[in-house]
């Protein structure tokens, strides 16, 4: 599927948010708190929204590792970063977050986001990205989520299942893959179970924040 949608996955983005989740990135991105020389990972991190914000963040010094399961989008994440200027201190690792291919403790943050949905074992992903955490280390998921504004909700059922097909249809030329957009959002847990999952996976001082009226939400949580 994402190979299939890779091509078009960013502007698809546009499209589908509005152009909204460039600030929900933003917000995400202000939560690392990273430092000049420090080092991070985006799982799952797609076309590298995220790997560039922070590769700004830990300068030259520090190293980025851009990771996806799929070949097609790791590409154009590390073309787009390559475009955007940024040479040094970034890695691409193909890898699949339930089982990350590096060592104990190798970094002060990891992040996943709108990944996490699509991994099919989630307790073991999140256990594997603390596995990789520093002490002092943060995670932090950005993710679609359950609408808890009142009245959203069946607006952004309307629009899940009627509209993003259709643009998926028109602009993607895949309408399948973004039908599957809207169910795997369906099946993904809601805030407070993430959260409970999250605490079961060994990491503390888990919260989350609501964006969108809860149709996004940002976790995070510790590794003391």
């Amino acid at each position: 599927m994402f190979d299939s949608v890779a091509p078009r996955y960013d502007l698809m983005n546009d499209l589908m948010s509005g152009g909204l989740h460039r600030l929900w990135k933003q917000f995400t991105l202000s939560q690392p708190q990273l430092r000049p020389g420090q080092r991070a990972v985006d799982v799952a991190g797609g076309t590298g929204d995220l790997a560039r914000g922070m590769a700004r963040q830990v300068g030259e010094r520090g190293l980025v590792v851009l990771s996806d399961i799929n070949g097609s989008m790791l590409e154009r994440g590390r073309d787009r970063l390559l475009d955007a200027g940024l040479v040094r201190g970034l890695e691409f690792v193909q890898a699949n977050a339930e089982k990350l291919p590096f060592a104990d403790s190798s970094f002060d943050c990891v992040t996943i986001g709108f990944g996490l949905r699509n991994v099919t074992d989630k307790p073991a992903a999140l256990a594997s990205m603390r596995r990789v955490l520093r002490p002092g280390g943060r995670l932090i998921v950005l993710e679609f989520s359950t609408p808890v504004a009142p009245g959203l909700k069946p607006l952004y059922d309307t629009y899940s299942f009627r509209v993003l097909p259709v643009l998926g249809r028109l602009v993607g030329k895949d309408a399948a893959s973004y039908r599957y957009l809207a169910e795997s959002i369906r099946m993904h847990p809601d805030q407070e179970t993430l959260l409970g999952m999250m605490r079961d996976a060994g990491l503390e001082d888990c919260r989350y924040h609501n964006l969108a009226g809860g149709i996004v939400a940002v976790h995070r949580g510790y590794r003391y």
